[in-house]
């Protein structure tokens, strides 16, 4: 065998890859990142927040009440809207940070469209709690800890995902800064095969617990209902309306 001549195409193509630790690696770019401050951290706008997810018979029910904050001592917001729409059968609430929630939200929607797009199908909900698990391992999203609920083939479902992108399905769960509040209720109030109609009831009665103690949350109650027939959202400054 010939060796290669030197100033070869070939002996340059082995200097070149002799500076590359890996030259098989795909090039890829980084994460964007935030290089927020503590200081910084003490005046972003936050949800503070309670938000219930709760699966029933019909489908899933989740509740949010509709406080913002800042820094967690001033109101900035009294009319947030906590639950988005991200699936057309599932829907997901904004915990944490309200731009890092957004951005969040915004991603997951896409993601959605895209995987229906390619594949002339929804994506399950389970793999949409598994995608916002990763993304919330991996990304940008600056803290948040929402509630995923939908309904798809396999029934209802729930799932939190923390900030660290655990993902846990459960029958029944709380997020946010009112949290201890409100499962104090709920644990005393839910039931197998409650009717979306019960646990609406329940839920806003859980938010409106948290309320009373939680000065990170308040102002009212947004609820969102889902069956296999799709999302409905309503909001309620009066807790009287709904309990």
């Amino acid at each position: 065998m010939r060796t290669p001549t030197h100033d070869s195409d070939f002996s340059r193509t082995v200097d070149q890859l002799a500076d590359s630790s890996n030259p098989y690696e795909p090039e890829v770019g980084s994460m964007p990142r935030n290089d927020l401050t503590q200081a910084d951290l003490d005046n972003v706008n936050k949800t503070g927040t309670t938000t219930i997810g709760i699966t029933t018979e019909d489908g899933v029910v989740i509740a949010t009440d509709m406080r913002a904050s800042l820094g967690g001592r001033f109101v900035s917001n009294k009319n947030v809207q906590k639950v988005e729409q991200i699936h057309p059968t599932g829907a997901l609430t904004l915990v944490g940070s309200v731009g890092g929630a957004q951005s969040f939200i915004s991603t997951l929607r896409a993601e959605v469209n895209l995987y229906e797009s390619r594949r002339g199908e929804d994506m399950s909900i389970e793999a949409l709690a598994n995608l916002a698990g990763n993304f919330a391992r991996g990304g940008p999203f600056f803290a948040i800890h929402p509630i995923l609920g939908g309904v798809d083939d396999e029934g209802s479902h729930v799932f939190s995902i923390d900030p660290a992108g655990g993902v846990m399905e459960d029958d029944y769960t709380v997020t946010g800064s009112g949290m201890q509040l409100a499962y104090g209720h709920l644990e005393q109030s839910y039931e197998d095969d409650l009717s979306n109609d019960e646990a609406t009831t329940i839920a806003a009665r859980s938010i409106k617990s948290a309320a009373e103690r939680d000065t990170g949350s308040g102002n009212g109650v947004f609820l969102c209902e889902i069956t296999d027939e799709g999302v409905d959202i309503h909001g309620h400054h009066d807790f009287d309306e709904v309990v």
